[in-house]
């Protein structure tokens, strides 16, 4: 009795805390976010101009369309649907127990696993999709700036509290989305993605066997000694999906592989030899790879100095995005314009998802608008991910950055570096590509350990 009267104590206390955190980050969606017509705007190597010759701003969730001409408005829309297409992974309540706790929602802890989420997301979408697709429908989700959210949380709250004392389940708000609406004429290719882009999805569901639903990726941090209420950095979660990518058992997935730079160095030869690893069929052939590379921009605060950098990974179709924040708050980076990063924010409770039903709503998904943040307030400890399908792409991908690195460093060591070899051959303990008895080898455990208080050697 005591053990069932602490576990209602703990959901009560997660329904309040959703309503909290709600409370607290919703008005982030509410607020809407301008962007110059005078700068480019680049979005995981697209850009997009506003040019016009009036000065001023531009909002960008459709209000002051009529006041620009078609041309630059369809490059707005253009953009919306680009950003609106990225998949996005928010907080979720109501969602099947963690294991070894009573926790039904991630809400204020874990928001880096959502941005580690969204970075992946976007390397598979990459891989299965390019990086030209855009969802048809991206245009059709109203935007959230229509909605009192805080009224909205205010409204939650109460049900919240009153269905924990009544021990009945919170009612659902019914999405009207697929609702009376007449079925899209596709073609083959368009019926393809449309699959892809809800397997993707689906993957990153909140249940015990999505992929990489919250689920397994906190199994795989208890290995590192986190446990779920605990706060994940920017690094350890790039381990995270690692040993995640790894585990995983869909065939569709035997494909990708995930590297994870060593003390901000990237060893040619081990990603090498993880693309051209067997895949599972028993043929040799070569696998895609994402690579994350953990790394620090300066001491306390982020060091302007690396700006250039940051926005020139950001111009590179191949980036798939950083997981960054502010301090004790992750984003998801995607772009940029000026000195401002575009960024989603996992910091809005949704209502759980099952993702396993056939054609279940995807609006939640996607993120309506972008947000904005200056450089200078980002944390300076952040991970970088890039996407290569093939060991030519890796090449000339790390010969690309590697310029990059040189021509934006003004200091005489790199952000981090790409290095011929194996790591074994600067005798560092390579990491085995699978291990039975262990998901984390001593090697790793240790490393991960040193990251898990975000501690980098600066050079």
């Amino acid at each position: 009795m005591e053990a069932t009267g602490t576990d209602e104590v703990e959901k009560i206390k997660s329904k309040f805390m959703s309503a909290w955190h709600n409370m607290k980050y919703s008005w982030v969606l509410k607020t809407k976010t301008y962007f110059s017509r005078n700068s480019p705007v680049f979005l995981l190597g697209k850009c997009y101009h506003f040019k016009t010759d009036e000065s001023g701003e531009l909002s960008t969730d459709g209000s002051n369309f009529d006041k620009i001409n078609m041309e630059i408005s369809g490059n707005v829309e253009e953009f919306r649907k680009d950003f609106i297409s990225r998949i996005w992974l928010t907080y979720r309540e109501e969602f099947p127990q963690i294991k070894g706790s009573a926790l039904t929602t991630d809400c204020g802890w874990g928001c880096t696993l959502r941005t580690g989420q969204m970075l992946l997301a976007q390397g598979l979408m990459l891989h299965f999709l390019g990086r030209a697709w855009v969802w048809p429908d991206a245009l059709d989700i109203d935007n959230s700036d229509s909605e009192s959210w805080t009224a909205h949380t205010v409204k939650k709250l109460t049900a919240s509290f009153e269905a924990s004392l009544t021990a009945e389940r919170e009612p659902k708000i019914l999405s009207n989305h697929h609702q009376g609406t007449l079925k899209r004429n596709c073609d083959d290719n368009e019926m393809r993605n449309e699959v892809y882009h809800r397997k993707i999805i689906s993957w990153f569901g909140d249940s015990p066997l999505a992929a990489f639903g919250l689920h397994q990726l906190i199994e795989y941090g208890k290995k590192s000694g986190k446990l779920a209420g605990d706060w994940y950095g920017p690094a350890v979660v790039a381990h995270i999906l690692r040993k995640a990518v790894e585990e995983a058992r869909d065939p569709e997935l035997q494909g990708v592989t995930v590297y994870v730079a060593q003390d901000c160095t990237v060893y040619s030869s081990d990603v090498i030899d993880r693309q051209c690893s067997f895949m599972d069929s028993g043929k040799a052939d070569t696998k895609a790879v994402i690579i994350l590379v953990p790394v620090r921009l300066g001491g306390e605060r982020t060091n302007m100095d690396y700006l250039e950098f940051v926005k020139g990974i950001l111009s590179l179709e191949y980036c798939v995005g950083i997981i960054g924040g502010k301090p004790k708050q992750s984003y998801y980076f995607a772009g940029f314009q000026d000195d401002s990063l575009i960024y989603m924010d996992p910091h809005y409770c949704q209502s759980f998802v099952d993702v396993s039903i056939k054609d279940f709503p995807l609006e939640s998904f996607h993120c309506p608008s972008p947000k904005k943040m200056s450089f200078k307030k980002m944390d300076p400890s952040c991970t970088i991910g890039f996407y290569c399908r093939t060991v030519q792409d890796f090449e000339k991908a790390s010969e690309e950055i590697t310029k990059m690195l040189k021509s934006s460093s003004k200091e005489k060591y790199p952000l981090f570096t790409f290095v011929k070899g194996h790591s074994r051959d600067y005798d560092f303990a390579s990491s085995p590509l699978h291990e039975e008895n262990d998901l984390f080898s001593e090697d790793e455990k240790k490393r991960l350990k040193r990251f898990s208080t975000e501690e980098f050697v600066l050079l």
